[in-house]
């Protein structure tokens, strides 16, 4: 694995972040139910979206929200959504995103990191599992609300 760069969302880098092409499947996945749902009432500065470059390309991203004042505690510090590109899936560089949120998170004061996802069969599950979240809940759309201790 190359040298990974967790860098701001710019003009330069949002096309190719919106053009990440994910595996057969996992499209479905991509923003859960509830996260559409709280979208109108999220605060859009607490947003932090960030893209990961390797050797100078965009092969994924990862958006979370940072607000202490939600009342929703799993929408307070929250991965609000990651996408990898395919071909860099399994190479370590979704586990350097949620590890370059979870420092962001950690500087901002917070001691716990949530996210939201769908079960399924290509589903992100087995990922969120592997970096350490454990499913703590559900939402009323019967999503898995998962939590990261920092």
């Amino acid at each position: 694995m190359a040298d990974l760069e967790l860098q701001p969302l710019s003009a330069a880098t949002a096309v190719a972040a919106n053009s990440l092409t994910l595996k057969p499947g996992q499209e479905q996945y991509a923003v859960p139910i509830s996260h559409a749902e709280a979208e109108q009432t999220v605060d859009p500065e607490a947003a932090w979206p960030r893209v990961v470059v390797e050797d100078g390309v965009v092969v994924g991203f990862i958006k979370g929200s940072f607000d202490p004042h939600e009342t929703r505690p799993e929408f307070r510090c929250c991965i609000w959504s990651i996408n990898v590109r395919a071909d860099a899936q399994g190479r370590g560089v979704g586990r350097f995103a949620v590890h370059g949120l979870a420092d962001e998170a950690r500087s901002r004061g917070f001691s716990r990191l949530t996210v939201i996802w769908e079960r399924g069969d290509q589903g992100p599950e087995d990922f969120f599992l592997r970096v350490g979240f454990r499913p703590e809940g559900e939402t009323r759309f019967g999503e898995v609300i998962g939590a990261l201790d920092l």
